[in-house]
Order: C-alpha cells, then structure tokens, then sequence
C-alpha cells in the first residue's frame, strides 16, 4: 500500500529532488516485504517440489518484463512518461495486494526468543559490507587499471593507455567490489554462520554477479540503442521495449522448463549453465558496438534472456537448499545484498566507465562494459566451485 502511495508520488513529482525523495521511500516500502516473500518457499513448500515453485515465483516476477514492453514503453514513446508509469504499476500492485491475502501460513506456535532490535541492526552490518565492497572495488581497480595503463604506456600513447587503465579498472572493481561486498555483508549479519555456512555465502556472490550483469545491462540497453542507431529518446524507449518483450518471452519459456529440470538434473548445474550462456550472448553484443546490427542484437538479447530464465529459477531453487529451515526467512533476506548491490557494482561503477570512456571515443564506454558484464556472467559460474550442496 504504501507502494501505492510513493508511486504516485513519482508520477506527480515536480522536479528533480521532489522524483529522488520519492523514489528512495518506494524503494523503503518495497524492500519490507522481501524478506518475508523470500521466506514463504522454504515455509509451504516441501523440499522436493522447490524447484518448480521457483519456477513459478520467477515467471511471476517475470511477467512484468513482457507488461513493460507491451505497455510503459509504448505510453513512453507515445509521450505519456508520468501516467505511463503510475497506471501500470499501480496494476500490479493492486494484484499484489489481493494475492497476498490468499497466503495461508502457519503460524508460530510460540513467540519468539529472539530479541527484535539485533536482527534489525545487522542490516547496518549489510550497508557497511556494500560500502566495504565498493571502496575494496575502487582501490583494487584503480590499482590493477593504473598497472594495465603504464603497461599500455609502453607500447601506444597516452590516450590509449588511459583508455586500458579506465577499463580494465573499471571491470577489476566490479569483480572486487562484488566479492568483498558479499563476504563482508554475510560476515557483519551472520558472524560465525558466515564462515559456517560459506555455501551460502558464494550462492550470494554467484547471484550478485550474474544480477549485476543482467541488471545493469538492461539499464543501459537503452541508452545504447540511442548511441547505435542515432534515435530520438522516444524512439529508443519504443524499440527497448519491443526487445524487452522479446527477451521476456524468451525468459518465462527457460524459467517454465528450469523448474522440472532443477528437481531432476540439479540446480547448481542449471546455474552454471546460465552463466556460460549469458557470458556467449555478452560478447556476440560486443560485435554490435562498432557496426550496429539489430538482427544480432535481438539473438545477443535472445541467449540472455534464455539464460535469465535458467538462473532465475535454479537459483533460487539452489538457495532455498542451503539455507537452515527455522532461519529461512532471516537467510534469504541477507541474499538482499545481491539485489542492493547490483545496481550499486554495475550501474553505480560501469556507468561512470561508460561515461568516462565514450568522452575518449564514441562506443568505447560501452564496449568496455559490455566486456565487463560478459566476465561477471561467466565467473558467477566459477564462483559456484565455493557452493556445496551437501553443506546442509
């Protein structure tokens, strides 16, 4: 409800501050309910049938990928931005609303024994392992894109040594930022559990990895489409869309089919999987930068989309594996970190490499993130040589 409410306040927003004000408090309201939501899988559903209910919680959340295309989109390119937003958000939570009233949970038989206030400041613990992460990120990469720029320095000019040291940087910061980020979370919110249960904690990094790809990725398609094909905003927000319905259809067609595979051939498998996938349509992307093609930008879309689908649900599936039943809830509100700190790894420092880089040379920037978001994809599969399935 209360989402309800902050989105209409971005709709009727007046200026720049007034949009930012609002869009931090929704970003409060929804972050409440995740938690709780991520814990109603392990709570009602038995543990052989996980993978499929993941699957069907991902087509769920997937949906809107298709809604946004079909719908914001358009009413974007049509000129309709503020309502464009509010009507359609509002839809959906109003089915939200209704559906949750449906939720038939047992209650605890016994309050419980656990103090309230502790819990709630680990969550301080949580913003101080993503602040830890994105400082680690920005020295580490800064060190190892200083090295790569002096290393360049010998061989070409100074332009393109800066241009070496910024990417390379850049895309060590990433990776840095992700792992440090991760660790120094679980540890500050879990303590000891953090080292206990250190499958958990590398299914957290697999899952930060691949979403800050995917994530950001998606946030800079747009502006991409823009730079390729020299379109109008308008424009550029419709073709996005027609992509991100594609995408979409493809996403919910693996997320249908990953459920019954997951509760066959294993879900660390399916996860490794979509992360080789992803990192093949990343780089078929690159390709595009320099002689735009919306043909292979719509097959570069397809394999990520259908990979999206597979990591969406078998992921999922693996974390509610690793998890300890009577913590359910508690754990997988820590896997939170990855959701917070996609955009923070991905957007908060490839968009500064875009940036930096197309001010060099036009596309540059986006060839050096789009680079980078193929190596996250394609070490959220290393990182799964740290998740031990049996470690329940």
């Amino acid at each position: 409800m209360f989402d309800l409410l902050f989105l209409a306040a971005i709709a009727l927003s007046w200026n720049y501050w007034a949009l930012l004000i609002a869009v931090l408090l929704i970003q409060f309201s929804s972050n409440i309910s995740h938690g709780p939501l991520q814990g109603l899988i392990p709570d009602l559903v038995p543990e052989d049938q996980r993978g499929r209910a993941s699957a069907i919680k991902s087509v769920l959340e997937l949906l809107p990928i298709i809604l946004v295309g079909l719908t914001i989109a358009k009413m974007v390119g049509a000129g309709h931005l503020d309502w464009a937003i509010f009507a359609t958000g509002a839809a959906l939570f109003m089915v939200t609303i209704i559906t949750v009233l449906f939720v038939k949970e047992t209650p605890l038989q016994k309050k419980p024994a656990t103090p309230f206030w502790p819990p709630m400041l680990r969550v301080l613990g949580m913003l101080a392992g993503i602040v830890i992460g994105a400082v680690a990120g920005l020295l580490g990469g800064g060190l190892v894109g200083g090295l790569a720029g002096l290393i360049t320095l010998s061989f070409a000019g100074k332009t393109t040594a800066v241009a070496v040291g910024v990417g390379v940087g850049g895309g060590v910061a990433m990776i840095v930022a992700v792992i440090a980020g991760v660790w120094a979370g679980a540890l500050a919110t879990l303590g000891r559990g953090a080292r206990h249960r250190a499958s958990f904690t590398w299914w957290i990094v697999n899952r930060l990895m691949f979403l800050a790809a995917a994530t950001s990725l998606q946030g800079s398609i747009f502006y991409f489409v823009i730079y390729a094909f020299k379109l109008t905003d308008q424009a550029a927000a419709s073709l996005t869309g027609t992509l991100t319905t594609v995408i979409g259809i493809f996403i919910l067609l693996t997320a249908l089919a990953s459920g019954w595979l997951a509760d066959r051939v294993g879900c660390k498998r399916l996860v490794g999987l979509s992360g080789v996938m992803a990192a093949v349509g990343n780089f078929l992307l690159l390709s595009t930068i320099w002689v735009p093609n919306l043909a292979m930008i719509y097959l570069s879309g397809t394999i990520i989309g259908l990979a999206t689908g597979l990591f969406m649900t078998a992921n999922w599936a693996l974390g509610t594996d690793l998890v300890p039943a009577d913590e359910a809830g508690r754990y997988l509100g820590i896997s939170n970190l990855a959701g917070a700190g996609a955009g923070i790894v991905g957007a908060g420092i490839g968009g500064l490499i875009a940036d930096y880089l197309n001010s060099y040379r036009p596309g540059l920037g986006y060839f050096a993130i789009f680079a980078s978001f193929a190596v996250l994809f394609a070490l959220s599969t290393v990182s799964l040589l740290g998740v031990r399935q049996a470690e329940k």
